[in-house]
């Protein structure tokens, strides 16, 4: 007897979100601030985290968050040491080889931050002939210098990122460049700047998988999807990055099928966004 299509959708949605009876086991750099970073009580709290139990606890399971470096985390979770991470992860070709990914929960954007009261600037060309302060060695750097001829700026270079966002508060510089949710964590924190330009780079973050857990993949890509129309995400960007999501953003729109569209292991199977879960 042949299915109709809505009963194989849904057959598939089902399977999809099954959760593992004793939880998941998963991990993240606990020293990106702000989706990691360490809390007075001895853990790890952030923009991540909290996303991490949101899952968990839309699927009525416990997850366990380990913190861990960043370098390691790939490597451990193809060992079996987690079942998959919650780390921001830029999807690249490279990494879709030997990883599966979810959707992107978030577009990898770079934004600037400027004195506080500075008038607002829309575009790089906002910024031509500016002294822009940047963390020495980061792509942020290797960005304005590959456009410095272009726009006529002086990239100027600091150990930490801290340090060039006070060189924006104390007058040294006209702006910061950094990650999108960085550079809004820095001004939450910071009266003296404020947020300023978002230069879209067209990648995302999302969690990678083992390539053959095709079925947690998209267990966890399903959860997403829900937290992104319930309201949840938007929330989560609110109170970590003091940032309202535009429309259309990746952090508030459901991705079609099951992983990042472009990528290896995306599959476009369709389905209905759903919290019943």
């Amino acid at each position: 007897m042949r299915l109709s299509h809505a009963l194989l959708t849904t057959a598939f949605v089902l399977a999809a979100t099954t959760a593992q009876a004793d939880g998941y086991k998963v991990a993240l750099d606990g020293t990106f601030a702000p989706h990691a970073m360490p809390s007075l009580s001895g853990g790890v709290e952030g923009f991540n985290v909290d996303l991490a139990q949101a899952i968990g606890d839309k699927l009525g399971t416990e997850m366990e968050v380990i913190a861990a470096q960043f370098s390691g985390l790939i490597p451990a979770l193809q060992a079996g040491t987690y079942d998959f991470l919650v780390a921001p992860t830029t999807v690249t070709a490279e990494r879709a080889e030997n990883l599966l990914f979810s959707e992107g929960f978030m577009d990898t954007n770079f934004a600037f931050t400027v004195p506080a009261g500075s008038d607002a600037m829309d575009g790089l060309d906002a910024f031509k002939g500016k002294t822009i302060a940047v963390n020495k060695g980061s792509v942020y750097e290797s960005f304005l210098t590959d456009r410095a001829e272009e726009y006529g700026w002086e990239v100027v270079s600091y150990g930490t990122n801290t340090d060039a966002v006070e060189a924006v508060a104390t007058g040294r510089a006209d702006a910061n460049l950094a990650g999108a949710t960085v550079s809004a964590w820095a001004a939450k924190q910071n009266p003296r700047i404020d947020l300023s330009y978002e230069y879209p780079t067209g990648l995302v973050w999302a969690f990678p998988f083992r390539k053959d857990d095709t079925q947690t993949r998209n267990t966890i890509d399903t959860v997403l999807e829900c937290l992104k129309t319930d309201g949840t995400m938007a929330a989560l960007s609110e109170k970590w990055f003091g940032v309202t999501p535009a429309e259309g953003a990746t952090i508030v729109t459901p991705t079609a099928g099951y992983g990042t569209p472009g990528f290896d292991g995306y599959d476009d199977t369709a389905h209905d966004v759903t919290c019943d879960l």
